[in-house]
């Protein structure tokens, strides 16, 4: 089945059709910044903007970096708060359907990628503008955890080992890496992962900062879907519930 996906992150805002059988994009991607303010219609616009490229009128499945009960919008960390509260269908169609952006990220890995067929808890931590995460126990989803906001050090991980805190910071990658690991270990304390998954816009780069982490006998691994993980997460919760784990 071929489905949209778009991914909305706190930098750009991705989108493509993808075959939710086999985990591919069909169509190259498409990539829009997100607007400044990121307000929802601001954003709607922007998403439409994909919508239209692709020419597309079926289903379609849309991350949001926050959390999402339900459809409705709860929390807005990395873009505007104007977005708690509202209802994703009312932005996007009656045809869409909202997730967090690291849970969507998470379904495409269980199924696909690194996650596939490992069971016990799997944690995926998501590197960009923010941390995202997802949850997996015997490869179900806890949703909405939203990991990054774990307090590190007097701060939110996200605002000390989030992708754009090194770029903003200047920070060499062992630099980084030191401070991916303590977070890390935190989470590895706390939930006794039996795999972590790296994800996000940073884990093409992961040979450069992987190799400096080491959390004993807890598996660190890169995602195997890079960056297309949230939209193919995306196009897979909108095709049904036959296509999550």
């Amino acid at each position: 089945m071929e489905v949209l996906g778009i991914d909305i992150g706190g930098s750009g805002i991705k989108g493509a059709t993808v075959d939710t059988l086999t985990g591919t994009l069909t169509r190259e991607r498409l990539r829009v910044p997100t607007p400044r303010p990121s307000s929802p219609g601001a954003v709607a616009a922007a998403v439409q903007a994909i919508v239209d490229h692709f020419s597309w009128t079926g289903p379609i499945g849309v991350t949001f970096p926050g959390v999402v009960l339900d459809g409705v919008i709860r929390t807005a960390a990395n873009v505007d708060r104007s977005w708690i509260g509202v209802k994703g269908a009312d932005l996007f169609g009656d045809q869409s359907v909202v997730l967090n952006d690291a849970d969507a990220a998470g379904v495409a890995e269980m199924t696909f990628g690194a996650g596939r067929g490992r069971p016990g808890v799997v944690l995926m931590l998501t590197f960009g503008t923010g941390i995202g995460s997802a949850l997996f126990v015997d490869g179900r989803l806890v949703p909405n955890t939203e990991f990054g906001h774990i307090e590190i050090r007097g701060k939110e991980a996200e605002h000390r080992a989030s992708d754009r805190v090194r770029e903003e910071e200047d920070l060499d990658w062992d630099k980084w890496a030191e401070r991916v690991e303590e977070y890390l270990a935190h989470m590895r304390d706390l939930l006794s992962p039996t795999l972590i998954v790296v994800g996000g816009g940073v884990s093409k780069k992961a040979e450069k900062f992987l190799p400096h982490i080491h959390l004993g006998d807890t598996p660190v691994v890169p995602a195997v879907l890079l960056n297309e993980a949230g939209i193919i997460g995306a196009a897979m919760a909108a095709a049904g519930p036959a296509r999550l784990p």
